[in-house]
């Protein structure tokens, strides 16, 4: 089983990138200051569709255990073991609600949002959940 980003994500932050130089072109003119904070903007803006690009799957499950992305795009294999524990952590933030699909390995914490999965994150976690119990011992 597999859970990626939604593709709407890596095209919405293209859009930013090509937003942001519009912009720089219409308001900058001849401002140095203007360019370069637009010229950062561009740069984070597109090293984060990268990453999007080059690793949309996020969480990837089997029976002998599941892979994650960390950093930038690298991924990390954790079998059923490592794993103390799976739970969905819900929030009410200033009326906002946020659910993140949580995996515990111990020395590291996992958090994935509904944009990383592509999926309800108590979705995510039964399917875990059923995946898990019918690992092989």
């Amino acid at each position: 089983m597999q859970w990626r980003i939604k593709p709407v994500l890596p095209v919405s932050k293209l859009i930013g990138v090509v937003a942001v130089v519009v912009l720089a072109f219409a308001f900058a003119g001849r401002d140095p200051v203007r360019w370069a904070l637009a010229a950062l903007v561009v740069v984070g803006l597109l090293g984060w569709a990268a990453r999007d690009l080059l690793r949309p799957v996020r969480l990837a499950a089997d029976a002998e255990g599941v892979t994650v992305v960390t950093g930038f795009a690298r991924r990390r294999r954790l079998s059923w073991d490592q794993i103390e524990r799976v739970r969905v952590d819900r929030r009410t933030h200033r009326g906002l609600r946020n659910e993140m699909l949580e995996l515990d390995a111990g020395e590291a914490i996992y958090l994935f949002s509904a944009n990383d999965l592509g999926a309800l994150p108590e979705e995510v976690a039964t399917a875990l959940a059923e995946l898990r119990v019918s690992a092989p011992q």
